[in-house]
């Protein structure tokens, strides 16, 4: 299967800047220990296959899935083999006392590079996860640049989002808030971030569940009206990579894509998805319609498939990567572009919003609408986009 194709792209994005740069590259990895937060994540594998290839003098992983964990290793030995540097994994959550214990123990990192997040527009559902999610993308991120700071790294990368540009959701809001809390820390540590399109067949997207109902025989859904950017795996790396080895102090890169050339629908990628696999789309009017089709397991080449409308809650039409009063260099790199981001809060406004949401966690008594309050507070203009529906009650 050929991502890019479905994607809507006949070659690799970031080809050009990465060959012109890699001789750099190169040779910081070589002579250089980094630690990678989520790295058995979807991004987080492509970055750290990026390191790895290029044989750093440490690699250090961290995750708190076990067993992509262990899928990580087995991919990287089944592909690459072996480096002459340290290469460990450690199925630990980022927020923990272990986390801390391992960042004291295993020695000092050069760079290390945070891809943990919650990233669903689902997890603003409810109160709880959307607690969660507040935790993994603002306050771990705080504790681990801390930990960076006191452990002398010489600069802390931090994945965002592009929906952090006019955020609609609460998790593209979060993001926002944590750039904000970058900002503050940079003060103290170097630090750079980029700002991310949809990656292709990421685990968990829509994208990597259409291989799933495919496996499973079942209709595939998709919304025809929301238009997306994406990126493959490896674009996902090497952008993260540009971003750590070369961004500046405070600067976010984003992939130069163009609204006229690579939004794409859902729709369209699951059109092209089924072909692709010699499936021809049988659109269905229902849900109900398309399970039954389903059901009947037919054998003439057709796919029963419900393309709808969205009518969910944090989506928007289309994705950004920067804002209109954001300053940006699109001459450095051919094909990256770079926000320069400065402050927006004050020290005292961001430790207010922490205090804010540790007295909501002690109070035990969460309600949506107390974090989307303390968010507007942070982001004025908060665009929030709230229909009375979510993701889960869609197929």
């Amino acid at each position: 299967m050929d991502i890019l194709s479905l994607i809507g792209r006949s070659k690799e994005l970031l080809t050009a800047d990465v060959d012109r740069n890699e001789s750099f590259l190169s040779h910081e990895v070589q002579n250089s220990s980094f630690l990678v937060i989520g790295g058995a994540g979807s991004i987080g594998q492509a970055v750290t296959k990026e390191i790895f290839i290029r044989n750093p003098r440490k690699l250090h992983v961290v995750d708190i899935s076990e067993n992509n964990l262990v899928e990580l290793v087995r991919d990287i030995r089944s592909s690459y083999g072996y480096i002459s540097g340290d290469f460990k994994t450690f199925a630990v959550d980022c927020g923990s006392k272990e986390f801390e214990v391992l960042y004291q123990n295993e020695g000092k990192y050069d760079y290390v590079l945070n891809l943990s997040a919650l990233k669903h527009v689902r997890s603003e559902k409810d109160p709880y996860t959307l607690m969660r999610m507040i935790e993994t993308n603002i306050i771990n991120t705080i504790k681990t640049i801390d930990l960076a700071i006191e452990g002398g790294a010489k600069k802390y990368f931090c994945v965002s989002t592009d929906k952090a540009a006019n955020p609609a959701n609460m998790m593209g809001a979060s993001k926002r808030i944590m750039e904000m809390f970058l900002i503050e820390k940079s003060k103290k540590i170097k630090i750079s971030t980029a700002r991310f399109a949809n990656v292709a067949f990421s685990d968990g997207s829509l994208l990597h569940g259409f291989n799933q109902r495919i496996l499973k025989n079942q209709p595939i859904a998709a919304p025809n009206d929301v238009r997306r950017y994406f990126v493959i795996p490896k674009e996902a790396g090497q952008l993260c990579l540009m971003s750590t080895l070369q961004g500046e102090n405070n600067e976010i890169f984003f992939p130069k894509l163009s609204q006229e050339l690579n939004l794409i629908t859902f729709s369209s990628i699951a059109d092209k998805y089924l072909r692709s696999r010699n499936l021809e789309p049988y659109l269905c009017d229902s849900e109900e319609e398309a399970r039954q089709i389903a059901s009947e397991k037919r054998n003439d080449g057709k796919w029963p498939c419900c393309f709808t409308s969205s009518e969910t809650s944090g989506e928007k039409d289309y994705e950004e990567f920067y804002t209109e009063g954001e300053v940006v260099d699109f001459e450095r790199f051919d094909t990256l572009g770079i926000i320069k981001n400065s402050s927006e809060k004050t020290s005292s406004e961001l430790f207010s919003f922490l205090e804010k949401i540790s007295e909501i966690k002690d109070s035990m008594n969460w309600e949506k609408d107390q974090f989307l309050t303390l968010f507007k507070e942070m982001i004025p203009d908060f665009g929030h986009k709230e229909t009375g529906k979510n993701l889960d009650n869609k197929m």
